[in-house]
């Protein structure tokens, strides 16, 4: 079975800038914070919305206070005014696209243009624009409609940013061909006709089709129309629930797509439990990928690279491969990366269901064996030396502290209670302790030359951030939500995947002209194609459409251990 999700599927750029600006609101103001009218069209998304208290008002009070946002659809200016004169903050969410629209109608309504528009006029977006038309405006949904309007002395021609691109151009031949002195704008988003163009290929290709998003989204609508117009059975869902395996229990290959109000933990979700129903067949494959899953669950995974990581970096600065240092790196990295898990269950629950769900069932068992892996291995650096030891008594109590309320420090805009709350602290702080525990610890205890362990702890934390960067990349969604400051959040999703390629770059330089000046052991160079490949893997990821989350996750894990590895054939 092939699946495949559509690189279209999810938030568009307006939808994800409202969530992301009522999110912040909500985790930067501890005033009351409301969205006029629903924030976009999906289920879930407000729920999780009513779980933060960000609630929605239907109707402008005469008094009010707190936040209010616009939701993406924009508003008449009329009930933006009333909500400003009633008492509301109000916070301007209308996507950019929208607001240009809304400006195209405006300017041309006070010069006596009627408007018409091309959407359903009881859609949020439609009755907005139709405030900007100046009593001129109106809409239309079918050809038929548009004959049946008078033939206006001057008028402008636009559609709802979302409306289907081949029905607007046919609008458009005939008002060219019949109504020459009519204003004609292109106003369909770019992203809803790569949406849409997108299907059309996807639905030709694929034997079923199933399509993301709430019932009432429009967009959501007009995908499943336009890939049933190929024939091939589609099923429209909202929730992993609603699936009917029985559409697609004879198709070959399935694609995935989701309207613009669909967040990616919802299309995500939907990918591995249909992954999860048809590997079902194939016990050996269910298996294997069972195995998988519990290495990542557990992070069995990631603590034996981080010990395949140490043994690399001792080998190629030609020091004692003592394997107490690897397993003292293993054991520190399954304790913290446990324990972290069991603090952020909550974003879990959007980022990773299936390892939520299992911490939650298991976190007292869980709990013991971070303890005891966390004991043991501050047992083994006292054993090693009195300074490895303080070295990492000390990261395990900064670890330990980073979810916990420490730090009293308040600026004008929030509070710094927290590790966590400082902006980017995450990944900083995993990248130094990485760096720490399979880098420096093992140099101290042999005193290393100084510029080779600089180059190697270099070359272990470029490693780590490139993988914790894109992890927090693909968990963007459900931290914004629980109101964590990653890297991503912080400086946003394309420069965190730029200062990653320029980071696995250097890595590559930074061995090679290491080896070059006899900084490193002969063979050392082949480390240069580590930070190399982790780079094309990502771009490879950050682009495919078919690999699963777990899948990701799973190769960048082993990059890590290749390191280990390669070491021992050097």
């Amino acid at each position: 079975m092939k699946i495949c999700v559509a690189k279209t599927a999810g938030f568009c750029m307006g939808v994800r800038r409202a969530v992301d600006m009522v999110l912040d609101a909500s985790n930067m103001s501890k005033e009351p914070i409301y969205t006029y009218g629903p924030l976009i069209h999906n289920p879930q998304v407000l729920q999780m919305l009513e779980e933060k208290r960000i609630f929605r008002i239907d109707e402008i009070p005469e008094k009010g206070s707190g936040i209010v946002l616009i939701r993406a659809h924009g508003v008449p200016p009329e009930d933006e005014k009333a909500l400003r004169d009633a008492g509301f903050t109000v916070i301007n969410a209308t996507c950019p696209r929208v607001v240009k629209v809304q400006m195209i109608i405006s300017k041309y309504a006070q010069k006596g243009y009627s408007t018409i528009i091309i959407g359903d006029e009881k859609h949020p977006e439609v009755v907005g624009l139709l405030g900007y038309a100046k009593a001129k405006g109106h809409t239309i949904t079918s050809m038929d409609q548009l004959l049946a309007l008078p033939r206006f002395e001057s008028a402008v021609v636009v559609a709802q940013t979302t409306q289907n691109t081949a029905f607007f151009d046919q609008i458009k031949v005939w008002c060219k061909t019949h109504l020459p002195h009519y204003k004609i704008f292109d106003t369909i988003c770019g992203s809803t006709e790569k949406r849409q163009a997108e299907i059309r290929n996807l639905a030709e290709k694929n034997d079923a089709i199933v399509v993301v998003g709430g019932k009432q989204s429009g967009n959501t609508k007009r995908l499943a129309q336009i890939a049933s117009l190929t024939g091939k059975p589609v099923s429209c869902i909202e929730n992993i629930s609603q699936i009917d395996y029985g559409e697609l229990s004879s198709a070959g290959s399935i694609a995935i797509t989701a309207g613009a109000s669909t967040p990616n933990w919802i299309i995500n979700e939907t990918y591995r439990e249909i992954e999860s129903h048809f590997q079902q067949q194939h016990p050996l494959k269910a298996f294997l990928c069972l195995i998988r899953d519990f290495l990542l669950k557990t992070n069995i995974m990631a603590a034996t690279g981080a010990g395949f990581l140490t043994y690399a970096c001792s080998k190629i600065q030609g020091v004692a491969q003592d394997l107490d240092h690897a397993l003292i790196a293993m054991l520190y990295v399954l304790s913290m990366q446990i324990l972290n898990n069991l603090f952020t269950i909550k974003s879990d629950k959007y980022n990773h269901p299936q390892r939520a769900v299992f911490y939650e069932k298991n976190q007292w068992f869980l709990c013991a064996f971070a303890i005891l892996s966390g004991s043991t291995g501050l047992y083994l650096s006292f054993i090693s030396g009195m300074f490895s030891f303080v070295i990492l008594l000390f990261m395990s109590l900064l670890g330990l502290s980073y979810n916990l309320k420490i730090i009293p420090f308040v600026s004008k805009k929030r509070q710094f209670a927290r590790i966590k709350d400082i902006p980017g602290s995450k990944t900083v702080l995993i990248v130094m302790a990485w760096g720490m525990v399979t880098c420096l610890l093992p140099a101290f205890a042999n005193q290393s030359d100084w510029r080779s362990v600089a180059v190697v702890f270099l070359f272990a934390a470029g490693l780590v951030f490139g993988r914790t960067a894109f992890f927090d990349i693909l968990a963007v969604q459900g931290d914004r939500i629980t109101g964590k400051e990653t890297l991503p959040i912080l400086l946003g999703e394309k420069k965190s995947f730029a200062i990653i390629k320029y980071v696995l770059i250097f890595e590559t330089v930074l061995i090679v002209s290491a080896c070059f000046a006899d900084l490193l052991v002969s063979g050392a160079f082949w480390f240069a194609f580590i930070p190399l490949a982790m780079l094309l893997l990502i771009q490879f990821f950050k682009n495919n459409s078919i690999i699963s989350g777990a899948h990701r996750e799973f190769v960048i894990e082993v990059s890590l251990l290749t390191t280990g590895l390669l070491a021992a054939v050097i």
